[in-house]
């Protein structure tokens, strides 16, 4: 085997261990423990993060951000990676932001030059674009690493009561329309509610653990109705263009427009406790949509109508 390869192979082993010893990596190469040693320096030059530990049980240690041993890509997947990093350009807070600054730079460098200019002219014509927001989220990374360790944190979250201490554990983050979201399982009140990350005024991430049977991508597929209210919206041309930009919503559009302008309907079922947060979008829409069904929701939203008028008056 060639020193070269050697090298890589050993980058590849110490990156795949948090702690080993001379001997172990003599053992693994088949090279006097002497060899190893001078082994573990020239990559440790070269930048892999390896440090010892003396005494009686000291080795050698990986730092929690290793280098990872080298990989090829060819110019597609250089290009569809570069392309991921840019579908996050419009979020105020990134929880590797320094990190994926430093690869795209890194990922650049490698590309041939006919590469790069295609880069640059795909930039100008190609975005995932996301309403800026002018608030933070500064505790990303930590959340992240505590869901994934199902760690218990405590929060000063800002709602709409006041400030508030709460226990929780994060269950994941998530992105949406340029904010980020935290699913997490309160302790307090035993079940899993959703945070807005902004909101998260300090943090605390404790030694404790707990395990929630949810992941992530369960909770965000699932909606259960624990209590079924009746959801019936006569909606205008316009109003059924609205809300075809929610996800939560499947307005059907008629087969011929009706004489006082209704073009579709929304008939389906929510959760009562959803009531609100539903009357305060079809508010929004004014005259575009007409709620029917329920009841609760057609009085919330002439309550809303009514204290605007008064407002403005």
């Amino acid at each position: 085997m060639s020193k070269t390869k050697l090298l890589f192979d050993l980058i590849m082993y110490v990156n795949s261990k948090r702690d080993f010893t001379a001997q172990d990596v003599a053992n693994e190469f088949r090279v006097s423990v002497r060899t190893a040693h001078r082994y573990l320096m020239e990559i440790s030059e070269l930048g892999v993060p390896i440090y010892t530990e003396q005494g009686r049980n000291g080795g050698y240690r990986t730092l929690k951000n290793r280098v990872l041993p080298p990989v090829l890509f060819d110019e597609n997947e250089a290009l569809s990676i570069f392309f991921a990093f840019r579908s996050l350009a419009f979020y105020e807070s990134l929880p590797f932001d320094a990190d994926i600054e430093s690869a795209s730079r890194k990922l650049l460098a490698t590309l041939p030059e006919d590469a790069k200019q295609k880069i640059g002219q795909l930039k100008t014509v190609l975005s995932f674009w996301n309403p800026k927001r002018g608030v933070s989220a500064p505790y990303l990374k930590e959340l992240i690493e505590a869901a994934a360790e199902s760690r218990i944190i405590s929060m000063e979250y800002r709602s709409k009561s006041g400030n508030k201490t709460r226990g929780a554990v994060p269950i994941g983050v998530y992105a949406n329309d340029g904010l980020w979201y935290m699913p997490a399982f309160d302790m307090e009140k035993r079940k899993i509610r959703l945070f807005r990350i902004d909101r998260i005024l300090s943090l605390t991430v404790t030694e404790e653990t707990y395990e929630v049977e949810a992941g992530l991508m369960e909770w965000l597929q699932s909606y259960t109705i624990t209590s079924p209210v009746r959801l019936l919206v006569e909606l205008t041309r316009e109003g059924v263009r609205e809300c075809q930009s929610k996800p939560w919503y499947n307005p059907v559009l008629l087969d011929k427009e009706r004489e006082n302008g209704i073009a579709g309907i929304i008939d389906t079922v929510i959760d009562r406790n959803e009531i609100a947060f539903t009357a305060a979008f079809f508010a929004q829409l004014g005259k575009e949509a007409r709620v029917l069904e329920p009841q609760e929701m057609v009085d919330r939203i002439r309550s809303h109508a009514q204290s605007l008028l008064n407002h403005y008056q």
